[in-house]
C-alpha cells in the first residue's frame, strides 16, 4: 500500500512538473511587442504601393515580416509583426476601431505589456492653428459626438456656438494624455521641418487672404484632437471644437479633427497603456470650407467622383506629402523607443 502511495504521489508530482512547464513555456512563447502601430486604413492590398495611413510604416518596418488574422474583428483584422514592431490597421469611426484594438489587446498570442502604442493617422486642421502638412502630436482627446448638438435653425438668434455640454458625459468625453511622457516624445520631434507642395502653398494663401497664419511652413505641433463619427465642415462646428476644448480644460488648443482617438484611447486606457500611448495627426485639409466648396460639392450630389483625390480642392494634392511627413515624425519616435532612449 504505501509503495502504491509513493508511486501515485511520484507520477502526480510528474504530472504536476508537465503542466507548470506547459504553462511556462506557453507564457514565455508570446510574441512580444516593442511598438505597436495603428493606422486607421489601407487602400488596396499592403504590397501595392498605395500611400495612406499604413504604408509608410509597412514599408520601414514590417515588411517581410509575419502576418496574423486577429479573432474578432471586423475589416482587414490582420496584424503586421517584424522585430518587436507591429502594425494594425484598426478601420475607420469610433466604433470599428476601438472593436478591433480591444480584439487585438486580448489575443494571447502576443504580449503586450511593454508595448508603447501610436495611434496614427490623417486629419482635418483648426483654421487659425494649422495648415495642412502640419503634423500634431496630441495631448488630448476630446470627443465631438457627447453633449447636445442644436439645428442652427432652433437656436436663438445670435447664437455663436451649437454644442450645450452635458457633465453626465464627461467621463468617457475626454482623454488627457501622461503630460510628462508627451513632453518627452514632442522634444524629440519639435525641430523636424515637415514638407509641404507649391499647390497647397498657393492654395492657402487664396482660401485666407491676408491672414498671416496660413501662409507659414508646416510644421510639427502640439495640440488636442477632436473626435466624431460625424465628418464635419464649417465655421459652426469648428467654434464647437474649441468651446469642447476649453471645457474640457485641454492644455494645448483645438488641432484637429478625425474620427478615432478618443475612442482608441479610451480602450488602451482600459487596459493600462495611457502612459506609453503617443498619437500623432497630419492635416490634409481644413476644417471650414474654403474656395466656393459647399457640403454639395465636397459630399452631396454636385460631388465629383472622378476627381476626389487628384483636383478636389478640399485636399489640395497635400495627401501623399502629409503621409510621409506623418512617417519621418513616427520613425524618430519608434526609432527611440527602438533603441532604449524614449
Amino acid at each position: 500500500m504505501m509503495k502504491n502511495k509513493i508511486i501515485a504521489a511520484f507520477v502526480t508530482g510528474i504530472f504536476c512538473c508537465i503542466l507548470i512547464a506547459g504553462c511556462a513555456t506557453k507564457e514565455a512563447a508570446k510574441i512580444p511587442v516593442k511598438v505597436l502601430i495603428l493606422p486607421k486604413f489601407q487602400i488596396g492590398d499592403m504590397n501595392d504601393g498605395s500611400i495612406d495611413e499604413a504604408q509608410h510604416y509597412y514599408d520601414g518596418y514590417v515588411k517581410g515580416g509575419r502576418v496574423y488574422d486577429i479573432p474578432n474583428t471586423s475589416g482587414e483584422g490582420r496584424l503586421y509583426y517584424k522585430d518587436g514592431v507591429a502594425l494594425f490597421v484598426t478601420g475607420m469611426g469610433k466604433v470599428k476601431s476601438s472593436v478591433n484594438t480591444s480584439a487585438l489587446l486580448t489575443d494571447d498570442r502576443f504580449d503586450f505589456s511593454d508595448s508603447y502604442i501610436i495611434s496614427t493617422g490623417c486629419a482635418g486642421c483648426a483654421a487659425g492653428y494649422g495648415v495642412m502638412g502640419d503634423v500634431y502630436v496630441i495631448t488630448s482627446a476630446v470627443d465631438y459626438d457627447l453633449g447636445h448638438h442644436i439645428d442652427p435653425r432652433d437656436m436663438h438668434e445670435g447664437e455663436e456656438t451649437t454644442w450645450l455640454h452635458d457633465s453626465q458625459y464627461d467621463s468617457s468625453a475626454v482623454v488627457h494624455l501622461d503630460e510628462a511622457f508627451t513632453d518627452k516624445v514632442y522634444d524629440l520631434v519639435k525641430d523636424i521641418k515637415p514638407e509641404t507642395t507649391d499647390r497647397t502653398r498657393q492654395y492657402l494663401k487664396d482660401a485666407f487672404p491676408g491672414e498671416s497664419w496660413a501662409k507659414r511652413d508646416p510644421a510639427v505641433l502640439l495640440g488636442t484632437t477632436v473626435t466624431g463619427d460625424n465628418y464635419w465642415k464649417g465655421w459652426y462646428d469648428h467654434k464647437n471644437a474649441i468651446k469642447m476644448v476649453e471645457t474640457y480644460k485641454c492644455k494645448d488648443p483645438f488641432a484637429t479633427s478625425e474620427m478615432e482617438d478618443v475612442a482608441i484611447l479610451q480602450v488602451l486606457s482600459r487596459f493600462g497603456h495611457l502612459d506609453r500611448s503617443i498619437v500623432l495627426r497630419d492635416a490634409v485639409d481644413v476644417d471650414v470650407y474654403m474656395l466656393g466648396d459647399t457640403p454639395e460639392k465636397l459630399w452631396g450630389d454636385l460631388r465629383n467622383l472622378d476627381e476626389e483625390f487628384s483636383d478636389d480642392k478640399e485636399y489640395s494634392d497635400i495627401f501623399e506629402t502629409a503621409m510621409k511627413n506623418n512617417y519621418e515624425v513616427g520613425k524618430v519616435i519608434i526609432d527611440a523607443i527602438l533603441n532604449g532612449d524614449l
